[in-house]
C-alpha cells in the first residue's frame, strides 16, 4: 500500500494490504452485523452498503474519530455489499481511513503527509495545520450558502435552499450520504477551524490545484524522482469494478474504480484509461496515463454540480484541445 519510488529502497509496507482480502483481516471489529465477507475492494469501490451511519453521532464525535469508527463497526450495511454501488461521500474516508491505520500504525493524514505529500512536496493536507490556516478561501454557495456580507437577493438564495432539501435533504439517501448520517449536517461546519484541523479524509482535504494536479502526475509518472503508483496498480486502480446505476448519487451512470472515479456515460473525461474525482461544487482532479496528463482544479465558489461542473470540463477540454494542437 505504499507508494512506489524508482529512486530509493523499497518502503516498508510495500505489499502489506490485499485488496481482495476481508476488511476484517485488518480491522477485526469490522466483522459486526454482517460485514465479514466484505472486502477492501468492496470499500475502495463504494459497494460496502454504508454510505451513513443510523446511529446519531454529533459533529464533536465525527472529529475525533473513534466514535464514527466504532459506530461504523456496529453498522448494518444498507443493501447487501457487491449488490449495488452508492458514493459514500464522507464515509469512505473513515472506512479506508482505518484500515490504513491498522495496516501502517499511523492516521491516514500522517501517512498522507510523510510518505506521499512530504516526499512528493504536494501542497495538500489531510487535517491542515494552524501555520496554513491563513491561506485558506473560505467557501460559498452550492451547499455552504451565501458568503459574509452578500447582496444576493433572499428569494434566490431561498430558491436554491429548496432545490437543496428536495434532492439532499436530511431524509434522502444523498443527505444522508453528505452529511454521514447527519454528523456534517451544521450549516457552515466546512468554514471552521476545527474541521479543516481535523482528519476527514474523504471530504476535508484541504489543499490548492498545484497540489492537487502534482498528485495525479504522481500516480501516472514520475515527479523530481518521486511516484505514488507504479504502472501495474494505475491499471488496477483505473478499472471500472463497479456496474449499473448509483444508488446514492441520484441513480446516475457514475462508476468506480478503486478509489477512483472512472470514464461513463455521464462523465468521458480524457481517454478511456483516465482515473480521477470531483468534489462537491466542482473541483477536481484527474489523470490521463496515455496523454501523460495530470490536472487539478480547486475553487472557493461552489457549484450546484455533483460531478464536476463547466467550469471543470470546460478546463479539461482546453487542455485536451491544446494537445491536439501541439
Amino acid at each position: 500500500m505504499s507508494p512506489s519510488s524508482t529512486s530509493g529502497a523499497e518502503r516498508p509496507q510495500q505489499g502489506a494490504l490485499d485488496v481482495e482480502a476481508p476488511v476484517a483481516r485488518y480491522w477485526p471489529e469490522f466483522a459486526q452485523a454482517g460485514k465479514d465477507q466484505i472486502t477492501v475492494e468492496d470499500l475502495l469501490s463504494h459497494q460496502a452498503g454504508l454510505a451513513w451511519v443510523d446511529e446519531v453521532l454529533t459533529l464533536d464525535d465525527a472529529l475525533a474519530w473513534d466514535p464514527m469508527i466504532e459506530a461504523l463497526e456496529r453498522q448494518t450495511p444498507h443493501w447487501e455489499p457487491r449488490s449495488a454501488h452508492g458514493y459514500h461521500a464522507v464515509t469512505y474516508g473513515y472506512l479506508v481511513g482505518e484500515v490504513v491505520r491498522r495496516v501502517s500504525g499511523r492516521s491516514v493524514g500522517t501517512y498522507f503527509r510523510e510518505e506521499i505529500a512530504q516526499p512528493l512536496g504536494a501542497d495538500f493536507h489531510i487535517g491542515l495545520p494552524d501555520t496554513e490556516e491563513p491561506r485558506v478561501a473560505p467557501l460559498f454557495g452550492g451547499t455552504v450558502g451565501r458568503p459574509s456580507g452578500s447582496t444576493a437577493a433572499p428569494e434566490l438564495d431561498e430558491q436554491v435552499r429548496a432545490t437543496l432539501r428536495q434532492f439532499m435533504g436530511p431524509d434522502t439517501v444523498l443527505g444522508k450520504a453528505l452529511s454521514a448520517g447527519g454528523a456534517f449536517a451544521g450549516e457552515g461546519i466546512w468554514n471552521t477551524r476545527a474541521v479543516r484541523a481535523a482528519e476527514v479524509p474523504a471530504a476535508g482535504g484541504v489543499g490548492s490545484a498545484r497540489g492537487v494536479a502534482r498528485l495525479y502526475a504522481a500516480c501516472i509518472g514520475e515527479v523530481d524522482g518521486f511516484r505514488v503508483l507504479n504502472p501495474e496498480q494505475v491499471k488496477a486502480a483505473a478499472t471500472q469494478r463497479t456496474r449499473g446505476p448509483n444508488t446514492v448519487i441520484l441513480n446516475l451512470d457514475l462508476q468506480f474504480g478503486l478509489g477512483f472515479i472512472v470514464p461513463s456515460s455521464l462523465l468521458a473525461l480524457g481517454g478511456a484509461n483516465s482515473f480521477g474525482h470531483f468534489g462537491l461544487g466542482g473541483s477536481m482532479g484527474w489523470a490521463d496515463p496515455d496523454a501523460q496528463l495530470a490536472f487539478g482544479y480547486v475553487m472557493n465558489r461552489l457549484d450546484m454540480g455533483l460531478a464536476g461542473d463547466q467550469r471543470s470540463y470546460g478546463l479539461v477540454n482546453a487542455c485536451y484541445d491544446a494537445l491536439s494542437r501541439s
